[in-house]
């Protein structure tokens, strides 16, 4: 059984791999394509109108191509966000379900009869200091500034 685990996460980091081998290489050739395709622009615009009108037209291109970079990067930031508030809307409201479903009630309370209530109050404080620590740790990290 595990044996099969590993052979699986064998399998699943070499194509991974397989893959990332490939997209850099897609990415080496895009980047010596627009290296090519600017030079000739380049060198068009050099011999019809000028030296000046030549470096103004490449840093055109370039700055088209460094907004197109940074509107990819801003709407793939919104989405990242996006997804990390709706994955915490889930969990609070996965949790709210729990604690409002009467068969985990019922759970509860069985847990509780068969465990003892002189037992089970030293491992509540346990938990309940435990949940304080996640919480404030949570807290801490949701008032810091996302990482660019």
């Amino acid at each position: 059984m595990l044996q099969r685990f590993i052979d699986d996460f064998k399998d699943s980091a070499g194509s991974a791999l397989r893959l990332t081998s490939l997209a850099a290489a897609a990415a080496m050739a895009l980047l010596v394509t627009i290296a090519f395709l600017c030079a000739a622009a380049f060198v068009f615009v050099l011999q019809n109108y000028g030296p000046v009108q030549a470096c103004l037209t490449g840093a055109a291109i370039f700055f088209i191509v460094a907004m197109i970079a940074a509107g990819c990067y801003m709407m793939r930031k919104r989405q990242i966000e996006a997804r990390a508030e709706q994955a915490a809307k889930a969990a609070k409201s996965t949790a709210q379900t729990l604690l409002s479903d009467p068969a985990m009630v019922a759970v509860g309370l069985q847990v509780i009869r068969a465990v003892g209530v002189k037992r089970l109050i030293p491992i509540l404080a346990v938990g309940g200091i435990a949940l304080g620590f996640l919480a404030s740790r949570t807290n801490a990290s949701s008032n810091q500034a996302p990482a660019e």
